[in-house]
């Protein structure tokens, strides 16, 4: 019983990671109907900002509450500046052009990022993975009687942080002004545009905050493992997908339950099998769903013309 409650904890506490990053596809695809694939690779290039604030701050003025904070500020702030650049250079051209097109697009941007990291040329970081600086430092904040059932700190704060990111997001779409702009370039951009809506304007406020997420999300999960390396956005990114998918994409409740179920499953199965089935039954179960339910677990299907 033991055992299960801790793979239970461990688990939801991955799925917070995974939920984060696929709030920011889920937030992309319900405005744009774009896959963004970059989007973990964005994800990365907050880890390094992270890294490099932690680093220039160096030890306890690193750990300290305002050095936390200017961690997270600083790098997600500069992943939205690289969310706005990649949707105003990247995307935002080809928004007349087929779907298929963006999506090649996000790919090329992906890999652009993510190899990109790789060279060693002063400004970027090289391929070694690098620790990252301990600015939460891991220790136990519960621990239940004689179980051997832990409950980190992190955890917490990763679990409390996507809890609060989703309401927020809920709040955002469905209680505000920006959320109505947002709702309404989903559901016809043109349309919207004629009715004096900023469609560039929504569509770029939509990739700055999902990007900022998807640096939040990244620097905990750095946090986690303690290394961050260039090729970690193509994995975490991945995943967050798969997340986004099983929630139903463009669903933002979906997407944070997608991300928790996926975080269950890949623990349970490292935890009462063998690690190198993880990636195969987790994306086992995304076909499971796909079969039984196209549109995801809390997405709508939607009827198209033909």
């Amino acid at each position: 019983m033991s055992d299960f409650a801790q793979h239970l904890i461990n688990g939801i506490a991955s799925g917070t990671i995974y939920a984060l990053v696929a709030l920011g596809y889920t937030m992309v695809y319900g405005v744009l109907k774009l896959i963004n694939f970059a989007h973990g690779d964005v994800m990365m290039v907050g880890c390094y900002m992270g890294y490099a604030v932690a680093q220039s701050l160096g030890g306890d003025d690193a750990s300290s509450f305002l050095g936390v904070l200017l961690v997270f500020s600083v790098a997600m702030a500069g992943c939205g500046l690289v969310g706005f650049l990649v949707e105003r250079f990247g995307y935002r051209p080809l928004r007349e052009k087929p779907r298929l097109t963006a999506l090649i697009t996000s790919i090329g941007i992906s890999f652009t990022l993510s190899y990109g990291f790789q060279l060693d040329m002063g400004f970027l970081p090289g391929a070694a993975p690098r620790a990252f600086p301990e600015i939460i430092r891991p220790h136990e904040l519960f621990v239940v009687g004689d179980y051997d059932i832990v409950i980190w700190n992190w955890q917490v704060i990763s679990f409390a942080i996507a809890i609060v990111m989703m309401l927020g997001l809920q709040f955002l779409v469905y209680r505000t002004r920006f959320g109505r702009a947002m709702r309404a370039v989903s559901f016809d951009p043109k349309t919207a545009g004629l009715m004096g809506i900023a469609t560039d304007r929504v569509i770029s406020g939509t990739f700055i905050l999902g990007s900022s997420l998807a640096a939040c999300a990244g620097l905990l999960y750095a946090i986690k493992d303690t290394a961050v390396q260039p090729m970690m956005g193509l994995y975490v990114g991945l995943k967050a997908f798969v997340a986004a998918v099983i929630g139903g994409i463009g669903h933002v409740p979906g997407a944070v339950v997608g991300g928790l179920l996926l975080g269950l499953i890949e623990e349970f199965v490292v935890g009462y099998t063998a690690s190198t089935w993880r990636d195969a039954v987790a994306f086992g179960f995304l076909i499971v769903v796909l079969l039984g339910r196209p549109e995801g677990l809390f997405g709508k299907a939607v009827a198209e013309k033909v």
